[in-house]
């Protein structure tokens, strides 16, 4: 449920109604715009009068939400979120790109194409440390060491970093991540999402390779309500019956996630289609249908990377990329 308040509603009344609502059991969260406060009420709200809550002089109107996911919900808060790491914005008219390899490999790679990506326009180093891989043969990374190979680059070049977190138990080797990551295989892993509700460290979140929208929110949900609202949501593509890419890219998700929710949205045109050639057409379309970032898998030598090398752009291929994003989005402004 919301209450929208008037414009004249002073901060004392606010607070008077506010604590009233609390009283009754429900937890209160206050979303203040240009126009108009919106208090958002979450819990057990049958027991609340919605006639008499709307009769009150400060209140504009009252609205019963029917979707599930409540604090990711833009009825609750009608601005967009903007995500701040390190300084770097990302949400509302604010657009970051994520680059760098699937795994970390080596001090001379990842610093190699931290330098790499930088002087091509990426502002934020991704680098993955544990693997998250479909066989048990496969390489499963450089787990902790990989960690401070990503530190040392962003101690080089000054980027932020974001990397994939795989078990709540690992937390503390993430402390000095800037981003924490949430993989696609872990978007429904809840008590990995409630530890992680309790830091307040940004969350990229990637939506599952058979998940609908709405259990994207609602794993967002599980963040938020553990007091964690600094969440990026992000569109890797789907499993659709198509074979001849990886994945499909739903581009479709990007307005409507910005339609059904505050939280920023970013897309992986790597991951979606799985093909290096594809990356930079997908690239394009996502921020034409309005993606707030994009993250791309970047290599020094994609035929000898040890994960997803197919596709992985080179180095030069990223800065065409760039270039043709920085375009696209001079035409959108």
């Amino acid at each position: 449920m919301i209450a929208v308040l008037k414009p004249s509603a002073t901060q004392e009344q606010i607070e008077s109604l506010t604590k009233w609502l609390e009283s009754r059991g429900l937890s209160v969260h206050i979303s203040k715009g240009d126009f108009c406060t919106i208090l958002g009420l979450i819990g057990d709200t049958s027991q609340i009068d919605t006639e008499l809550l709307g009769s009150l002089e400060m209140v504009d109107s009252v609205k019963r939400i029917t979707e599930p996911f409540k604090n990711a919900n833009r009825k609750f808060h009608p601005d967009d979120s903007i995500i701040d790491i390190n300084g770097l914005k990302i949400g509302g008219a604010h657009f970051q790109v994520i680059a760098g390899p699937c795994s970390v490999e080596s001090p001379e790679q990842i610093l190699a194409i931290a330098q790499s990506v930088k002087a091509s326009g990426a502002t934020i180093l991704r680098g993955g440390a544990f693997k998250p891989r479909t066989s048990p043969y496969a390489f499963q990374g450089m787990r902790g060491d990989g960690i401070e190979l990503l530190l040392e680059a962003k101690r080089q070049t000054g980027m932020p970093i974001v990397t994939e977190i795989m078990n709540a138990s690992h937390l503390p080797v993430f402390e000095h991540v800037d981003i924490i990551q949430v993989g696609a295989r872990n978007m429904q892993n809840f008590e990995l999402l409630k530890e992680l509700g309790m830091t307040r460290k940004p969350i990229l979140l990637k939506r599952g390779l058979a998940n609908t929208l709405e259990e994207l929110l609602m794993s967002a949900e599980y963040i938020i309500a553990g007091g964690n609202r600094n969440i990026i949501l992000c569109e890797r593509g789907i499993r659709t019956f198509e074979t001849y890419t990886r994945n499909t890219l739903d581009l479709s998700a990007v307005p409507m996630l910005k339609e059904l929710s505050h939280l920023p949205v970013i897309v992986d045109p790597s991951h979606a289609s799985g093909i290096a050639r594809l990356v930079q057409p997908m690239s394009m379309a996502a921020v034409a249908a309005g993606a707030h970032g994009l993250m791309i898998e970047v290599h020094n030598d994609p035929s000898k990377a040890l994960c997803d090398g197919a596709q992985s752009l080179t180095p030069e291929q990223f800065a065409e990329v760039s270039e043709k994003v920085r375009k696209i989005r001079e035409v959108i402004k």
